[in-house]
């Protein structure tokens, strides 16, 4: 196959339904880090860090903003928000000699943790930002869910495998 993934070539930001935000410079996706705990003792040369699968570190969501408007009121209320970024990735099919545009989506659902209001400059953006801590992220490549997590619920979903669905079923959950 002689597909080459170029760029992304264009995204738009929806909040909660809305039409979608204007004046978005570029959004931060999250790190995904697991929560792990050092392992040692006898029979162990030595100590590892030990992952607890399905249990993340705090995850953060930025969007970056070159201007403020009134579409950021929803951003200050202690509410929690979804955001839905529809990203178009550009791909160049060297057989056929063109360009074709993929759909991808991340989906967070989470609460407003910081909005950093920039700096105010003559002529300039005011470069501020908003931090979401993500609650709950599904990652989208051609309507196919590529990665879903939801901290709340307890699932851990990466290419259809369920990593948390003996967990919930362990602790009475299902």
């Amino acid at each position: 196959m002689s597909i080459i993934p170029e760029k992304l070539n264009d995204f738009r930001v929806f909040l909660s339904g809305k039409p979608d935000l204007k004046g978005v410079a570029d959004l931060q996706l999250p790190s995904l880090e697991f929560l792990t705990e050092t392992v040692n003792g006898a029979g162990i040369s030595g100590e590892y860090e030990s992952p607890a699968y399905g249990h993340f570190q705090s995850m953060k969501f930025t969007i970056n903003w070159r201007v403020t408007s009134d579409e950021l009121l929803d951003f200050y209320k202690p509410e929690a928000i979804t955001v839905d970024c529809r990203l178009a990735n550009q791909e160049y099919d060297a057989v056929k000699g063109r360009h074709h545009f993929k759909p991808n989506r991340v989906l967070v659902h989470g609460l407003v943790t910081k909005n950093d209001l920039g700096k105010v400059q003559k002529g300039s953006p005011y470069e501020s930002s908003t931090e979401i801590e993500v609650l709950y992220i599904k990652i989208e490549r051609e309507g196919k869910v590529l990665l879903e997590i939801d901290k709340i619920n307890y699932i851990y979903i990466v290419d259809d495998i369920d990593y948390t669905a003996r967990l919930r079923e362990a602790l009475g959950m299902v």
